[in-house]
């Protein structure tokens, strides 16, 4: 391998707000790589930091080509450039389009478990959350397709957040999963937002498939968005695109952009964010293929060492989905002692909602060595829970 993924960098007292920890606690929660992001990257940003001059900025027209050009090589689908905007983020993008797109007392589709952060950009701007829970049997999660139309059919649904891939779950939406749920929105006049600022980090053998690519049908009913922050540990630079094909929905969604004051980036976001774009996909393979070994190496060890628990298989995301039904049902309460008797820090699922506390989210994106410790203190922390049981 060309690059390093095995540095084990000290990253206490950074101001991080994953290892805002104590010293013998070891965090794998938050959605945030214990890896150096791409070194175009760092050389881009360290360009533009001699310049010693950090004006107001505006997004030139490389910046929009360069996302074209990522998602033209690396997910075969070339949008057009006009349908892009320049955003500081995929969730405040979510919340300015839910104030636009829908109205207060609505309701805005999920499919839980699901990114929590969905709830807050839903209830806080006064709509209601509706979900179509992802039905869980036999270790694997599936739709429920009858119960998703009668909700996309009612009358107060007027827009669904789509998490492609799936975070927690790391499933990998299938073209015609897509197509389907597209066909059903339009039907009942619902708009899609789909998130997809996971789809770089996937299985080799598992690419994600932008949701707009999958039909004109989608692709007139939909707002996307996709970011550099997840695939290169970039989220700092607070810098993302949403790409709406429909110039009416286009239309409404900028003026909210801009009312909000999203549309305006930091001096290193558009030259951190071209330099990704342009030379990081080399550097994301390899980041893909030791994701895809930490997943691998999680799996054996719990089915060796930890029998009660399952590992859901996701082909998507660096996070792992773990079911711990058959130790309890009250995950947070798992987590709490794990973290009190052994200093590990993972997410309880009971904040993705569905199904969640039987649950726990673990962050894999680090070097084998800290994994390994992680896994070390999870079986004693997983045993000792059990013995107190």
């Amino acid at each position: 391998m060309s690059y390093d993924f095995s540095e084990m960098i000290d990253r206490r007292h950074t101001n991080s707000v994953k290892w805002d920890v104590k010293d013998n606690e070891l965090p794998m929660w938050v959605a945030d790589m214990d890896f150096r992001t791409a070194p175009g990257i760092v050389d881009a940003i360290k360009r533009k930091a001699d310049t010693g001059i950090f004006g107001y900025e505006e997004v030139p027209q490389d910046y929009f080509e360069a996302v074209q050009h990522w998602y033209a090589t690396e997910h075969d689908w070339a949008p057009n450039t006009d349908w892009m905007r320049f955003v500081t983020g995929v969730v405040p993008a979510i919340s300015s389009a839910v104030r636009r797109v829908s109205h207060v007392g609505d309701n805005v589709l999920v499919q839980a478990p699901v990114y929590n952060i969905f709830y807050n950009s839903i209830v806080n701007n006064g709509r209601h959350v509706l979900s179509s829970d992802l039905v869980y049997q036999d270790g694997n999660y599936t739709v429920n397709w009858d119960d998703l139309a009668a909700k996309m059919a009612a009358p107060l649904t007027t827009m669904m957040i789509l998490c492609n891939p799936h975070n927690p779950i790391g499933h990998v939406w299938q073209p015609e999963e897509l197509r389907r749920i597209a066909d059903l929105a339009a039907a009942n006049h619902v708009t899609i937002f789909s998130d997809e600022i996971h789809g770089d980090i996937t299985d080799a053998g598992y690419g994600y498939t932008p949701f707009a690519s999958v039909s004109d049908t989608a692709a007139q009913n939909s707002i996307t968005a996709v970011s550099p922050s997840k695939t290169f540990n970039v989220a700092a630079l607070h810098a993302a695109t949403i790409i709406i094909p429909n110039e009416n929905l286009r239309n409404i969604v900028d003026r909210g952009i801009n009312t909000d004051e999203l549309a305006e980036p930091n001096a290193f976001a558009i030259d951190g964010s071209i330099a990704a774009y342009t030379t990081g996909s080399e550097w994301v393979h390899e980041l893909n293929a030791t994701i895809t070994a930490n997943k691998q190496t999680l799996t054996a060890f719990i089915t060796k060492n930890l029998p009660a628990l399952h590992v859901i298989e996701g082909h998507a995301t660096y996070l792992v989905w773990i079911d711990c039904h058959k130790l309890t049902t009250d995950t947070k309460t798992l987590c709490d002692a794990i973290r009190q008797n052994t200093g590990l820090f993972i997410s309880a699922g009971e904040v993705y909602g569905g199904d969640g506390h039987d649950f726990v989210r673990i962050n894999v994106a680090c070097p084998a060595e800290r994994l390994q410790d992680g896994l070390d203190r999870l079986a004693a922390g997983i045993n000792q829970f059990a013995e107190n049981k």
